[in-house]
């Protein structure tokens, strides 16, 4: 659950890592597909165990990127994460063989960003790049380049903004993140108008110094970029077993009632919050005004003493039960619309000892420590589901973004 913080003013979400599986026992070894929408429009996503080979309900696409205005100088790259809490295209500078233009600041200097998740910090240029995500498009976007090498230094204010630089695909997780949220740009506003936001910075070759950026050279999420399809996404996997699989595939698809394959029904829709992208869940008597749904977190987090957390330091942050137990939560938009969903909490430690193989963990949930006001239902939330993501200012048949809808 790797979701940058957007607002300046609030904690977005909590970035959750990686368990260690470790452990035998038998298992039996699945995999789960489901029927593949067809269309330009659409792109193949899978849950695996990534890059690192110790990744869990993470869920991952293969995006192509060139140098601008060429259609030869060009990479494709696989294991870049589906984030939909988080906004712009950042890929790692030791997987990237292209040379890339770095964007300039204001002053002149070229351009860096530091993205800020909940677990830690990522540091590099913002380099300009064309991207094509299947038969969608868009030229010439801000992309971050996190790690890249010959680059200026991390600033001590970047640092220490987390306790982790994953900067590398070992600490990231991933070759790269697809930030597809309800948001055009990955801060907004606030970094446009506020020079000392902790976002971007203008470097020289020995110094970097925090600077505004206005909109349109920020990283941009590409999806409104697209010709067409360019008002959301739509994320569609397979209902999976209790407690797992091993793999998962399915498919993301850009545009929401712009064809046939991603016609809006009679989903529940629930606005968001304008500034935030949050909404609120009631769970255990609690209101918890700063939640979210999110595809970048790799687990179901909230507060509940009552729920014995994993006592080994490999599970660390994630709950083990002495059996699974079944839960409800009561989602409502800023429209004021309700649904109620149901879940289910596994003993992480359990699972992953017992099931060796699985990467696709149902019951996987953990503390949410940085915000009491959040309950965030990470990738789980999407199994068995088709879950829009409906962008800032953009309409549907349903209604106007930001919301999502499942």
């Amino acid at each position: 659950m790797r979701t940058m913080i957007r607002s300046l003013s609030a904690l977005s979400m909590i970035a959750g890592a990686s368990l260690v599986a470790c452990g035998g026992g038998d298992s039996s070894s699945s995999s789960t597909t489901s029927v593949t929408p067809t269309g330009s429009n659409v792109l193949s996503v899978v849950v695996d165990s990534g890059p690192s080979s110790n990744s869990f309900n993470t869920l991952y696409t293969t995006v192509t990127i060139c140098v601008p205005g060429s259609t030869t100088e060009c990479q494709t790259i696989d294991n870049v994460q589906v984030d939909t809490m988080s906004y712009g295209l950042r890929i790692l500078g030791s997987v990237l063989t292209l040379a890339l233009p770095v964007a300039h600041a204001t002053d002149g200097n070229s351009l860096a960003e530091c993205t800020t998740f909940a677990d830690g910090f990522s540091w590099g240029p913002v380099a300009s790049a064309d991207i094509q995500l299947s038969g969608e498009s868009a030229s010439a976007v801000p992309i971050q380049v996190i790690g890249a090498s010959n680059f200026a230094a991390v600033p001590a204010a970047c640092s220490a903004t987390g306790p982790t630089e994953e900067d590398t695909v070992a600490t990231f997780g991933a070759n790269g993140i697809l930030g597809i949220g309800v948001f055009e740009q990955d801060c907004g506003s606030g970094c446009a108008s506020n020079a000392n936001s902790g976002f971007y910075y203008s470097c020289t070759a020995t110094a970097c110094a925090q600077i505004a950026v206005p909109l349109t050279s920020q990283v941009l999420n590409p999806v409104p970029l697209f010709a067409t399809d360019n008002n959301g996404t739509l994320i569609d996997l397979p209902s999976v077993a209790s407690p797992g699989a091993a793999t998962l595939t399915g498919s993301l698809i850009f545009g929401i009632d712009t064809q046939t394959n991603n016609a809006s029904g009679t989903q529940t829709v629930l606005t968001v919050d304008p500034n935030s992208g949050d909404f609120t869940i009631v769970f255990g008597g609690q209101t918890l005004t700063d939640s979210f749904i999110d595809s970048g977190s790799n687990g179901i987090f909230f507060n509940d003493s009552n729920l014995t957390q994993c006592s080994s330091s490999d599970y660390s942050g994630f709950y083990c039960p002495a059996a699974s137990q079944s839960f409800s939560a009561t989602l409502t938009g800023v429209n004021a619309v309700s649904a109620t969903e149901s879940f289910t909490v596994d003993n992480a430690q359990t699972v992953a000892t017992n099931d060796p193989t699985f990467t696709v963990l149902t019951g996987l949930a953990g503390t949410f420590t940085s915000d009491l006001e959040t309950f965030d239902w990470g990738l789980p939330f999407y199994y068995g589901r088709r879950v829009a993501t409906a962008i800032e200012l953009h309409s549907t048949a349903v209604g106007t973004g930001p919301y999502i809808a499942f």
